[in-house]
């Protein structure tokens, strides 16, 4: 049975729009993972977005619930039903239907012989104690009996301390007494008796600043049913893992370990399991591995799973190897999974083999520091369990949490905050910009202003708004601000492409007004200017005109995506782009790639663009339904949010990609394109950077002059040559210096006591360290100590060979006269010091030492 396929096949029956699941890193600064089906749908529960048609939607939305206010990463693989990434299926209502139809929608989804056919003698109902219209609702289904009033803590929903909120409706599944009797086993109670297995929403109300309650204009519904928990409970299963949904990955893991699970160790097969599927998806949709944010969670959940597979006897990478399983079983619903399971598996190996090349050492610390252990765990180790060992501090707490041990964290905070590093780094956010403005209201009143600069740089206008630099709306500005142009000719930073700058000419005179940047903020285009001794006032005509660096950065913005294709032809089809940044000077271009090109590769992908350049492809711009640009083979940016039409920009047989920005009309204006650099930006994640047209020219003449000063210095036509003659003139001069200061070595002043040479000398220059080498392999016996002046510090050196002399002794007996400190081995110590004019009074204690320690015996 496919009950998600059967839950939206229903539900689309019903008029809802079947939406397909949103990223798991949500367009949402406030989140840090997608955590429920509703998160798309915020902006239209709360008004800033409008109402689609049809006014209803269904989905099943993949979840995950590892950190930040939502984290059931701890229980994970110790209870029935905690999971890191789960399916929430849900249906939701924009102010259409209400509380009477969501009932009975869920109601028949459950009960209907169609459909779940769940015993309705296992059915039971929660209400909110003041819902008396559900409760009424509800007993038309099912008996009052089996219906219960709960308070604010478990029946009432709220998307935040203020804003849409309202009373809640769960439906629960009795597991059987037989089954489940303990203490909690009660409904309401904490056991696992009666199981929740669909919440339902009755959004009606908003909350003000105050707390008080207003009635909605359009009451919502919004719905999650728990697709794990259903599949358990139709196949007979107690415990989620036992499922259909588990037991492949579970059978997959056992292959690999060699021996079955047992009580004592299905907890490790079952933390496997669920942390392949949060890794495997987020690392699909180009979360990479990190030392901070989202990154850092990820690197989490993978190190925690590889843990247990430790304890599991596994001492080799193993998670990549459960990939296609997974993929297998899930892929035919999220179909990126088989598209990029080859770089999915690489990430991932390359991971397991970074943390398995200390997993061993850092769990010999952690059982040596265990044992020293009576109630609380030192926060130092854990530190450097973290620094040094990449344990991440919820794996350490995870393993002492399984002794019941408690961890130092006082300490532990004072070590990161001593090197300024962060574990739990705080999330950083996405998004735009927090700013302070109405611009919802702006909009209501403007609407959306109109963007006409794909087609012109040169426009009469009129200002139809104005802000201040606090975005307060004023009728006239004079100094800093932003205007709101209609029609406009600048186009707002987005996709990587920086904002348009130029100028206002103001017809009724004065100076014309700089733009010195341009943004969107909601749906309207902005820019940011300064009037410069001028005025701007609400209603006034203005001719806009665009700097002409917009010309620069069109032939960026289309090598980027040249760039893209050159990539993925060289590097292959797993190359996707993470991130971009599009100027006048430069481009920047973020991409999925394991490990970093070598310089053949670079040159194959430079080659690839100036190829395309050259073949002067003319670009074609389409705006087209997006599933018919889909099948145009326009690359989509996976969790990039697109409407149902969208720009293509196509440039013949070489690129075909979704995009807003501006573009040159024909590859051969973007000129040649240029490699600057290539580097990492994190795990899986590298980037290039590059220049094309006037910029590679600028680039070119600052090669040339670099070239014509190189051959100045060498003094040859040839650089490559002239470098070679000098790194052998180096050479021949350094083996020279080797001879004289080897000569100077054997020209130090030499005693005898007994049958050892002694030597306590100061040289002028030369390594002594190199020095003492060459007398210790001159003499059978020798004792040496070496001062020498370092500007107005002394560096001072000893060795012993076959002598009772221990060379870190002697010089722990000699440096502290020069004001320092050292020591070292037996046969090589040395030391530093900050008064070279002791220098003599040093070495007349060398020597006393020496006196002493070899007189003393019989030599």
């Amino acid at each position: 049975m496919d009950i998600r396929k059967m839950y939206l096949d229903y539900f689309a029956q019903r008029g809802h729009r079947v939406v397909p699941s949103s990223p798991l890193v949500p367009d949402d600064p406030t989140l840090l993972f997608t955590n429920a089906g509703m998160v798309q749908f915020k902006s239209i529960f709360t008004g800033e977005a409008p109402i689609p048609n049809p006014p209803r939607a269904t989905s099943s939305q993949t979840c995950i619930r590892a950190g930040g206010k939502h984290n059931d990463l701890d229980n994970v693989g110790y209870t029935a039903r905690h999971h890191t990434f789960f399916e929430m299926l849900g249906n939701f209502s924009f102010g259409d239907y209400f509380k009477k139809e969501a009932i009975a929608f869920a109601w028949e989804f459950v009960t209907g012989e169609e459909y779940l056919a769940l015993p309705v003698e296992k059915i039971w109902v929660t209400v909110h104690e003041s819902d008396d219209e559900a409760y009424e609702i509800w007993k038309e289904h099912i008996a009052e009996e089996r219906i219960k009033r709960f308070g604010d803590k478990d029946n009432f929903w709220q998307m935040g301390d203020t804003g849409p909120c309202g009373p809640c409706s769960e439906i629960f599944y009795d597991q059987g007494a037989e089954h489940f009797n303990g203490p909690e086993d009660y409904m309401g109670g904490d056991g696992d008796r009666f199981l929740e297995i669909w919440n339902l929403v009755f959004m009606q109300y908003e909350r003000d600043e105050t707390g008080e309650l207003h009635p909605l204009p359009k009451p919502s519904i919004d719905t999650g049913m728990g697709l794990e928990r259903v599949v358990a409970i139709k196949e007979g299963v107690f415990n989620n893992y036992d499922s259909s949904l588990f037991k492949p990955l579970i059978d997959a893991i056992t292959e690999i370990v060699g021996k079955a699970p047992t009580e004592e160790t299905i907890a490790s097969y079952r933390v496997i399991a669920d942390h392949l599927r949060s890794t495997t998806f987020l690392l699909a949709q180009g979360v990479n591995f990190d030392k901070e944010g989202r990154g850092y969670v990820l690197r989490r959940i993978m190190r925690r799973a590889i843990r247990h597979g430790y304890l599991l006897g596994l001492r080799e990478p193993f998670m990549h190897r459960l990939v296609d399983t997974l993929v297998e079983q899930m892929g035919g619903h999220y179909d990126y999974l088989p598209k990029r399971a080859e770089a999915v598996k690489t990430a991932m190996k390359m991971e397991e083999e970074r943390f398995f090349e200390t997993i061993e050492a850092g769990i010999k610390l952690f059982n040596e520091e265990l044992q020293r252990t009576k109630d609380v765990f030192s926060g130092e180790v854990a530190f450097k369990l973290y620094d040094t060992y990449g344990f991440p501090l919820d794996l350490t707490q995870d393993m002492l949490r399984e002794k019941g041990i408690e961890l130092d964290m006082a300490t532990f905070e004072g070590k990161m905050a001593e090197q300024k590093a962060k574990s739990r780094a705080a999330w950083k956010g996405s998004g735009d910009a927090a700013v302070s403005g109405d611009f919802k209201a702006l909009e209501e009143r403007h609407g959306p202003n109109r963007f006409v600069g794909y087609e012109e740089t040169d426009t009469k206008t009129r200002i139809v708004a104005l802000l201040d630099e606090n975005f307060k709306e004023v009728q006239k500005l004079e100094g800093l601000g932003w205007v709101m142009l209609d029609p406009t000719p600048f186009y707002a930073e987005s996709g990587g492409q920086v904002g348009d700058r130029g100028e206002l000419v103001v017809w009724s005179g004065g100076p014309n007004v700089k733009v010195l940047d341009t943004r969107k903020f909601h749906a309207l285009n902005l820019s940011y200017v300064d009037t410069e001794g001028n005025t701007l006032e609400v209603g006034q005509e203005v001719e806009a005109l665009v700097d002409d660096s917009r010309r620069q950065i069109a032939k960026h913005h289309s090598a980027t995506h040249l760039l893209h294709a050159a990539l993925r032809e060289v590097l292959g089809e797993h190359v996707t782009q993470a991130g971009s940044l599009v100027e006048a000077t430069r481009l920047r271009f973020d991409f999925t790639h394991p490990k970093a090109l070598s310089a053949e590769e670079l040159q194959k992908v430079e080659h690839w663009v100036n190829e395309v350049v050259d073949r002067a492809i003319e670009g074609e711009v389409k705006v087209l339904p997006i599933e018919e640009a889909k099948k145009e083979g326009a690359m989509a940016l996976f969790g990039e949010k697109y409407g149902d039409e969208v720009r293509v920009v196509r440039f013949g047989d070489a690129s075909v990609e979704l995009c807003g920005g501006t573009h040159v009309r024909n590859t051969a204006e973007v000129g040649l394109f240029a490699i600057t650099k290539e580097s990492g930006v994190s795990a899986g994640v590298r980037r290039i950077e590059a220049v094309c047209g006037k910029e590679s020219a600028k680039l070119f003449d600052h090669l040339r002059r670099e070239r014509k000063e190189i051959v100045e210095a060498v003094k040859n036509p040839e650089p490559l040559a002239g470098i070679a003659k000098l790194k052998e003139q180096i050479k021949t001069l350094k083996s020279e210096l080797d001879a004289a200061l080897a000569g100077g070595a054997k020209e130090l002043a030499e005693e005898k006591i007994g049958d050892i040479t002694v030597i306590v000398d100061e040289v002028k220059a030369g390594d002594i360290k190199k020095m003492i080498d060459e007398i210790k392999n001159r003499h059978e016996k020798v004792a040496v100590m070496l001062f020498q002046k370092k500007g107005d510090k002394v560096l001072l050196a000893a060795g012993s060979k076959n002598t009772p002399v221990k060379a870190g002794d002697w010089i722990k007996e000699v440096a502290p006269i020069l004001g320092g400190g050292g020591g070292g081995r037996p046969d090589f110590a040395q030391a530093g010091g900050k008064n070279p004019e002791k220098i003599p009074e040093a070495m007349r204690a060398a020597k006393g030492y020496l006196d002493d320690a070899l007189r003393a015996i019989d030599l």
